[in-house]
């Protein structure tokens, strides 16, 4: 990280205007990516690294969700990019309030390219996602990985997450009708 780069204040109560302004949230250099707040117009490289993961949504249904993201001070998308603009990973993360547990954030998903895994991109992406957290005074940050994704588990034990514990996933489909 580069820590000349201010921290306070950077993830303002006004996120959404500042996705619509695309401002650099870390501006990287020297073969860094450089961090910032993905917008609408991402939704194609969004939606393809997504599918990279096995979940497939159109870049239509990515952008119309990002829309709807960065009106949420509570939630944010961002994204990496390389030097030559292009974008590399993206990482969606939420604050969540439940009576049984202390304000937390939860991670919505993190990807990285496949050709640019184990460049430190996706670390990069997780540090500012606990600089988003602890700005919101969140306590801890919640990362829900499937059982199959090996690497990825090693991946955030090795920057420090620990398992708590392991569970199922249910989910009821509410028919629109």
């Amino acid at each position: 990280m580069n820590e000349a780069v201010d921290r306070r204040g950077r993830y303002g109560e006004d996120m959404g205007d500042a996705a619509a302004q695309n401002l650099d949230v870390h501006p990287g250099g020297g073969g860094t990516p450089s961090i910032r707040l993905a917008t609408p117009c991402d939704a194609e490289t969004l939606a393809v690294l997504a599918g990279q993961l096995g979940y497939t949504s159109s870049p239509e249904q990515v952008r119309q969700r990002l829309e709807q993201i960065v009106q949420d001070p509570d939630n944010v998308v961002l994204v990496a990019e390389g030097e030559d603009g292009q974008v590399i990973g993206w990482v969606q993360v939420y604050r969540r309030e439940l009576l049984i547990d202390d304000r937390h954030a939860e991670l919505g998903g993190l990807v990285v390219a496949e050709g640019r895994r184990g460049q430190r991109v996706g670390q990069l992406l997780m540090e500012e996602v606990e600089c988003w957290a602890r700005a919101r005074g969140c306590t801890a940050v919640y990362v829900r990985s499937n059982v199959i994704r090996e690497r990825a588990h090693r991946f955030y034990e090795r920057i420090g997450y620990e398992v708590i514990k392991t569970q199922r996933a249910l989910r009821k489909s509410l028919d629109a009708g």
